[in-house]
């Protein structure tokens, strides 16, 4: 039997899950009740630290039970966000969103990337998962683009507020969207599988990465560059606001710093057809490292070219990375080890971060981009040492 219709689900939820007028203006928002960067990075912190406990747990309670459940409980928790930040005026308020949004995160990374794999394989097309992860991303991407358009309008004209209440209504149309999802019947293990150890899934999970060196290093790449690329999204605001950019262009500005992403996720499948993994993952890498620079020494509008060059890198990273992961486990396994690649992207986070948000105290964002180009820069180095010795499959 073809669960193929999931995959239409997934866009569609994928696309109301990012129609959030409200991200256009999160920053300011956040500053207007209150929030300093530092205690921004101290709540995304707190977002990783949830994250690392939670995601190999949820992971497997999907491999376990299905992929459903955590991505109906995501999109439910996100409602949940958008309610509390319409009334959010103290520090505990922002810190109970994010801790609910690290819940919602953990539930839904490893299990909706396995949903959409399993629902492929039931029509024997897994070997263009790369592809359909391309375009969902791409979708993903247009609905941020739409958002951030339309958002920035909104609040220049009726206040930052009315934008969170249009994104709780476009996330009530994810969750109804999630309850007609269908667990594809390869996601489903007998009672023996569910009444298997957790340790014996973690195990496993280490094994393979013990066992399989390329593997553990692509996937160390993807964790690196995407927490990254994560300092862009959460601080872009900022570093606009510093150069006396108006909130007005801040929409526009968002949409083609997520336009020119597009290209990545879509081609990255047909990119593998002409370079290694290794050759695209390390130039990935160089790009960002040099951009990161860039952005922290050079405090003009130039600073937005570096910016858009990262995100057209950028769009390459998680079609990549997932793709070699997913096409290298078994099925019973899979939200399992896409939760252990999203535990060591925060946990990576957590460590950059704690740098970021000392630089940006005493030298503003530019300091913190600067320590961020310093670590992308380091890991290049180990990258291309160590994918020397270690095989990469094509």
């Amino acid at each position: 039997m073809s669960y193929m219709p999931n995959v239409w689900k997934l866009y569609a939820i994928r696309f109301f899950y990012n129609l959030i007028p409200a991200y256009v203006i999160e920053r300011l928002f956040w500053e207007e009740r209150g929030m300093t960067i530092q205690m921004v990075v101290y709540a995304e912190i707190i977002f990783a630290i949830t994250v690392v406990l939670l995601e190999v747990p949820t992971g497997i309670i999907a491999d376990k039970w299905g992929r459903k459940h955590m991505i109906v409980l995501s999109a439910l928790l996100g409602c949940c966000e958008f309610l509390i930040l319409v009334y959010a005026t103290e520090f505990w308020h922002f810190a109970l969103v994010v801790f609910l949004a690290a819940i919602g995160s953990s539930a839904s990374s490893g299990a909706e990337n396995a949903l959409l794999y399993d629902s492929l394989l039931s029509a024997r097309k897994e070997q263009s998962f790369e592809k359909y992860l391309g375009r969902l991303n791409a979708l993903d991407i247009s609905s941020i683009m739409l958002a951030a358009l339309c958002g920035s309008l909104l609040a220049d004209r009726f206040g930052y507020t009315f934008n969170y209440w249009i994104s709780l209504v476009s996330m009530l149309v994810s969750l109804c969207i999630t309850l007609m999802l269908v667990e594809p019947a390869g996601s489903r293990h007998g009672e023996n599988d569910q009444q298997m150890p957790v340790h014996v899934y973690i195990t496993a999970s280490l094994r393979l990465f013990r066992d399989n060196k390329g593997v553990l290093l692509v996937v160390l790449s993807g964790m690196v560059t995407g927490a990254a690329i994560n300092f862009i999204d959460e601080f872009w605001q900022s570093y606009l606001d510093r150069l006396g950019i108006p909130v007005i262009y801040f929409g526009l500005f968002s949409a083609a710093m997520f336009l020119i992403r597009l290209p990545g996720n879509i081609m990255a499948y047909m990119l593998l057809s002409r370079f290694s993994y290794r050759l695209l993952l390390s130039g990935v890498t160089a790009v960002l490292a040099l951009c990161f620079i860039y952005l922290s020494i050079i405090k003009d509008y130039s600073g937005l070219a570096a910016m858009f060059f990262i995100c057209l890198f950028a769009g390459m990273i998680e079609p990549l990375a997932a793709g070699y992961l997913h096409h290298r486990i078994d099925s019973s396994m899979r939200a399992t080890m896409g939760s252990f690649q999203s535990l060591g992207e925060n946990a990576v986070l957590i460590l950059t971060g704690l740098g970021f948000g000392y630089f940006s105290s005493k030298y503003d964002i530019f300091g913190g981009y600067g320590f961020i180009g310093i670590i992308c820069s380091v890991f290049f180095i180990y990258f291309i040492f160590a994918s020397k010795k270690m095989h990469i499959e094509s």
